[in-house]
């Protein structure tokens, strides 16, 4: 067989590019794109068109929650120009309580009569000491987990609730399960829930477990939240409903995260794989400009989409690691 040297293959290279660019600028005229709009290539999760709430700043107080007793148009105390907006972009799921606010939040302080609520410290107070009754500075509970779930209900999107790993035990998770969707009258929780207006169970199949693991949600290593991960999801009751838990993923291009998590899951058999539903990617594109949204300009709406673009790369990167490391051999679970 000849050898083709490297000058020979470069110069055969350049000469059928030249043929190539000749041939396609005599067709250039005929050049056509053609959509195929009958002929899909897949399908898009609604899950991707979710949506986020936090308390923080006035996102839930004088946003969307503004009392049955406002002046302000509301439907079981929801603002209705929220709900009404909500519903025309149809969000697949919409995440609660938060954010940093969801590893500080009991659940059981947002339920029950709402003037027999406690009141609690914001987590994102500024002056611990300062004395005032605005929903920025303290936390009323006025907006917990019922109307949370009957908001999600309103706007048509899955609820996905966060739950508290830094700073509530693996029992309160579940018992939180058992509030949500245990069937109506079986369990003192779901009795709760019925005296709180919501006799059927509200079967939530999506949670987080823990929220920003490596910093606010706990400022732990991959190994240590791989540990209470396993512990929070162990023996959680179904009640019927095929329960999704979302691990608390990485900070952007945190690579370390993400091997050190299922490097450490890994170590218990491949079953404990087949209790991880998602994993929670943080990538923040932050702002620009005057930091104002509405008033941003052409350009920098451009430059906002160019640092989203980022999320590609984080995506296949994180995939692969995950990829790789299911694909290792793996102790067997005794």
């Amino acid at each position: 067989m000849q050898k083709i040297g490297r000058r020979l293959f470069l110069g055969n290279l350049l000469a059928c590019s030249a043929v190539l660019l000749a041939s396609r600028s005599t067709r250039a005229a005929d050049a056509r794109i053609e959509v195929l709009v009958n002929e899909p290539i897949g399908t898009i999760a609604p899950e991707i068109y979710g949506h986020f709430v936090e308390h923080l700043g006035g996102v839930i107080y004088d946003g969307v929650w503004v009392g049955e007793k406002s002046k302000i148009p509301n439907t079981g105390g929801v603002r209705s120009a929220l709900v009404e907006a909500m519903r025309r972009i149809k969000p697949g799921v919409i995440r609660w309580p938060g954010g940093c606010f969801a590893d500080s939040y009991d659940w059981r302080d947002g339920i029950g009569p709402r003037n027999a609520r406690p009141r609690r410290t914001d987590f994102w107070i500024r002056d611990e000491t300062k004395d005032s009754d605005s929903p920025q500075v303290y936390e009323p509970n006025h907006f917990g987990t019922n109307e949370f779930l009957r908001f999600s209900e309103l706007i048509g999107a899955q609820p996905y609730l966060a739950a508290n790993v830094r700073s509530l035990p693996a029992k309160d998770f579940y018992e939180w399960v058992e509030y949500c969707n245990a069937p109506a009258n079986m369990t003192t929780l779901s009795k709760m829930r019925a005296e709180s207006g919501d006799r059927e169970p509200f079967n939530v199949r999506y949670w987080g477990v823990g929220n920003e693991s490596w910093g606010c949600g706990g400022n732990m290593t991959p190994e240590e939240y791989a540990d209470q991960f396993r512990r929070y999801i162990a023996w959680v009751p179904r009640y019927g409903v095929k329960l999704a838990f979302i691990g608390s993923g990485p900070n952007s291009g945190d690579w370390k995260w993400t091997r050190g998590f299922f490097s450490r899951l890994a170590e218990k058999g491949e079953g404990s794989f087949n209790s991880l539903y998602g994993w929670a990617l943080h990538y923040y594109c932050g702002s620009t400009g005057k930091k104002v949204s509405t008033e941003y300009t052409v350009d920098e709406w451009y430059e906002l989409l160019g640092k989203a673009d980022r999320m590609e790369p984080l995506i296949t990167g994180h995939w692969a690691i995950m990829g790789e490391i299911s694909s290792l051999p793996t102790k067997t679970s005794s």
